[in-house]
């Protein structure tokens, strides 16, 4: 239950979505969890393009790794919410920082974000970026997550393998002192991945945001202070 804005409580009802047809029980259930999640709701109201631009927030509201006049790259943007949290934070929509996102899909114009539709693990992607974001980046983030077959042990290879690339791919790009954020799942980065980026970061931690779902496994590694070379 709720206050209204008089101060009466009343009894907030969850919206049920029917099912028959041709609709799949998976898909009831996730259309009715998308229905009844307040984020959506919230993400929708302010403009955002995915329930996802709260988890950044969250996350940089306490860690404060966005910060104005900083080169960001956020891998896998589409549909874009976290490129929208970034350009805000850094200030590239007055001209103070740099945004570039790229994603194997099509994604509508953002102002302050720079988009290519390209693989990340291209060989030539660094450079590419690089010249987009006319030097080294502060920030590396990445929201993906690997394809699933449903087989435990093969989702979570897929799952480390997709990090520790991007991790990699970071490790390229970055400045030093620079951040990487990228979405883990279950237990967070495996042993050797998280041993990595120690010997790479001054600080590695994961990170729960209020604004992933109570029911999800989700976890995000953040790894701030990068010990790596100077960029061009």
């Amino acid at each position: 239950m709720a206050k209204d804005t008089t101060g009466r409580l009343h009894v907030q009802v969850k919206t049920k979505v029917k099912t028959g047809g041709k609709r799949k029980l998976s898909s009831k259930l996730w259309l009715e969890r998308q229905l009844n999640d307040p984020y959506v709701a919230k993400a929708k109201a302010a403009g955002y393009r995915s329930r996802a631009a709260f988890k950044l927030l969250e996350m940089d509201d306490k860690f404060r790794f966005l910060k104005p006049g900083l080169a960001v790259v956020d891998l896998g943007a589409a549909p874009g919410g976290w490129s929208q949290i970034a350009a805000k934070r850094v200030g590239s929509t007055e001209g103070k920082g740099k945004v570039v996102a790229i994603d194997l899909l099509e994604m509508p114009e953002i102002p302050g974000v720079d988009f290519a539709q390209l693989d990340f693990m291209d060989n030539d992607a660094p450079e590419k970026l690089t010249a987009m974001l006319g030097g080294g980046a502060d920030v590396v983030m990445s929201d993906m997550a690997a394809n699933t077959t449903g087989h435990r042990k093969t989702d979570q290879l897929r799952i480390v393998g997709l990090v520790e690339t991007a991790a990699a791919f970071a490790c390229d790009v970055l400045k030093p002192g620079g951040t990487f954020l990228a979405k883990t799942f279950q237990s967070g980065a495996d042993a050797d991945l998280l041993a990595q980026l120690k010997r790479d970061f001054a600080t590695v931690r994961h990170v729960k945001p209020a604004a992933s779902r109570q029911d999800s496994s989700e976890r995000y590694v953040l790894a701030t202070g990068f010990r790596g070379e100077v960029k061009a």
